[in-house]
């Protein structure tokens, strides 16, 4: 881990760590082993001129679509571990790079999220894919609370 990346909380957030833990997990083949986390993470960040130079003509790639469950999959972990209730993530995306994420706890969706453009999925930094995730989460767990009956289902 480079000293930048040691001194930054960012890092030591619950949202990174298990950003890192779902990396690991889709990275069958270990190539991620002995990587810093900054550039576990690397692939989620692009400023707007590398967004503006990604086609979104064709099929989004497995390796991109396996980082947009990652994402979904670190936020269902959260709400899972805050509630106590497990959390499952359900994700459908087209061809063309449009589609749905769904989240349920028992029998009520606490995300429910239209993705778009795929093909360009990525955050200015990772403080805003943090941002991203904490929002997420806050609507989760105060849906999970309003209706405790159903998410206990």
């Amino acid at each position: 881990m480079s000293q930048t990346v040691a001194q930054d909380p960012l890092y030591s957030t619950d949202f990174i760590q298990e950003m890192v833990k779902q990396m690991r997990a889709i990275d069958s083949y270990g190539t991620y082993d002995g990587w810093p986390v900054d550039r576990i993470l690397a692939p989620y960040v692009m400023t707007k001129e590398q967004r503006r130079e990604i086609p979104v003509i064709g099929d989004p790639d497995e390796i991109l679509l396996a980082r947009i469950k990652a994402f979904y999959n670190a936020i269902s972990s959260l709400i899972e571990k805050e509630c106590g209730l497990m959390a499952i993530p359900m994700i459908n995306i087209t061809h063309e790079g449009f589609g749905r994420v769904v989240v349920t706890v028992g029998k009520l969706v606490v995300v429910d999220k239209t993705l778009r453009d795929v093909h360009r999925y990525s955050y200015e930094s990772l403080s805003k894919m943090k941002d991203e995730a904490d929002k997420l989460l806050s609507v989760a767990l105060s849906t999970v609370s309003k209706y405790p009956e159903v998410a206990g289902m």
